[in-house]
Order: structure tokens, then C-alpha cells, then sequence
């Protein structure tokens, strides 16, 4: 079985503060990976290093079996915790620029576009410049330039912030659409009911992969009716060492 993502013992320090502590994580074929815990605890960094966006102090990262390279790039949907759009161009000229850096061109270009759109309900204001965007259309918009090029793996800093109940539904059946198409996707996110519809999740606290599984079999493990339990759970453990 190949795997689109592999991290092996990755350490990673800021300055005296220890931001990655041995992580290691490989991600399935075709699987939707939440990985979850408080602001601080190093998950945007772990993204980043396994993007090949930023060098781990020490450890091993392959996309599709091989190290980062521009080609893996290309094979993958990056949606960034902060928006990277152009202000003073409209919709549609931001998702023709990334959609072209990807090397997409002519009718099939413009037919994506509008496929995109359509699905995070943008199509309606293509025309618009994004100055005139709202956060939460803005984060669409993001996460339409991430799908334009159809890859096969998505690495998406939490998607939905911002975004209202009905939409972020939207969203997440848009992700189990992908995933069904062969699809892997890793998500992180503070939303706790977007956890249980991840096949599995990874607990990072304090730059540390303190749990994984599958949510049901996490809860059942620490006996919680919730994942957001299993950090206190954890904690109780470990204070009774």
C-alpha cells in the first residue's frame, strides 16, 4: 500500500521553546485525518513541515512515497490558516492564477473554475473583487483555489473557521464527496463535531501525538462520551503517574 503521507520522528524547535517533540504520522489512501488540539500545541507547524513549506529539525517526511518536490506539489490542495488571495482581483482572476500555476489551461480551466465555485457556493460572485469579500467568503474562496487542480491530497488548516452551520455542513459533505473519489484530506480544526466525521484523529498536545484512532474507538478507550474528553482524560492519567 502507498501511503500520501509519511512523517517519521520529526522534532522541530523554536528559538528554547519545543514546538514538534518525535512526531511521526502517516495518512492512509482515501481516508479524512483531523488533527486536533489547543492553539499553541503545533499543528500548523506539523502541516507546514509536511507540506515541505518549512525543514524539521530532525526527521523524515515523504509525499507519495518520495520527498517533497515540485511534482508531489502539484498531486496536493493546500488551504493555509491565513487566506492567500489577491485583494484587488476578483474571484474567478484568483482561481485562474492558481489554477495556472498548476499548469491547468484552455477549457478545462475555465470549466474547473466554475466546478469549484459552484461548490463552496461562490459561484454567484465570481465577478467580485475580493476586497469585497467577507471572512467567511474569503475562507471559501480559499478552499476553492486548494480543489481547483483536483488533486489527490488535501492539507487544510482549518477550513471552516468563519463559516456559518449550513455551509460548514456543506463543506464537510464536499470532503466525503473527495474522500469517495480517492481522495485523502487532513484537516485541522477546534470544531469538535467536525471530529466525529473523520475516520481518524490525531491528538497534539504540547508537540506531542498524545492519542490516534478512529473517534468512537478513542472514546470507548477513555471511557468519554466526547473526544474534547479525552484530552482531560489524558491529563488525569498522567497527573496520577
Amino acid at each position: 500500500m502507498s501511503y500520501p503521507v509519511k512523517g517519521e520522528h520529526l522534532h522541530k524547535r523554536f528559538k528554547n521553546q519545543i514546538v514538534l517533540d518525535d512526531v511521526s504520522l502517516t495518512l492512509q489512501e482515501g481516508e479524512i485525518y483531523g488533527l486536533i488540539g489547543p492553539s499553541g500545541s503545533g499543528k500548523t507547524t506539523l502541516v507546514r513541515i509536511l507540506l515541505g513549506l518549512e525543514k524539521a529539525d530532525s526527521g523524515n517526511v515523504e509525499l507519495f512515497e518520495q520527498r517533497p518536490t515540485l511534482n508531489a506539489f502539484r498531486s496536493l490542495g493546500y488551504m493555509a490558516q491565513s487566506d492567500a488571495l489577491y485583494n484587488e482581483l476578483s474571484a474567478y482572476q484568483n482561481l485562474d492564477f492558481f489554477a495556472s500555476i498548476q499548469g491547468m489551461g484552455g477549457k478545462e480551466k475555465k470549466q474547473r473554475i466554475l466546478e469549484v465555485a459552484k461548490s463552496v457556493d461562490l459561484e454567484k460572485d465570481l465577478k467580485k473583487n475580493v476586497a469585497q469579500f467577507s471572512g467567511g467568503m474569503k475562507r471559501r474562496l480559499s478552499l476553492a483555489a486548494a480543489l481547483v487542480h483536483s488533486p489527490r491530497l488535501y492539507l487544510l488548516d482549518e477550513p471552516t473557521v468563519g463559516l456559518d452551520p449550513m455551509i460548514r455542513r456543506n463543506i464537510w459533505t464536499l470532503f466525503h464527496y473527495l474522500k469517495g473519489k480517492g481522495a485523502t484530506i487532513i484537516v485541522t480544526t477546534h470544531v469538535m463535531d467536525e471530529v466525529a466525521q473523520c475516520d481518524r484523529v490525531g491528538l497534539l498536545s504540547e508537540g506531542k501525538i498524545i492519542a490516534q484512532g478512529a473517534p468512537r474507538d478513542l472514546m470507548a478507550q477513555y471511557g468519554v462520551p466526547s473526544v474534547e474528553e479525552i484530552f482531560i482524560a489524558i491529563e488525569k492519567e498522567g497527573a496520577k503517574k
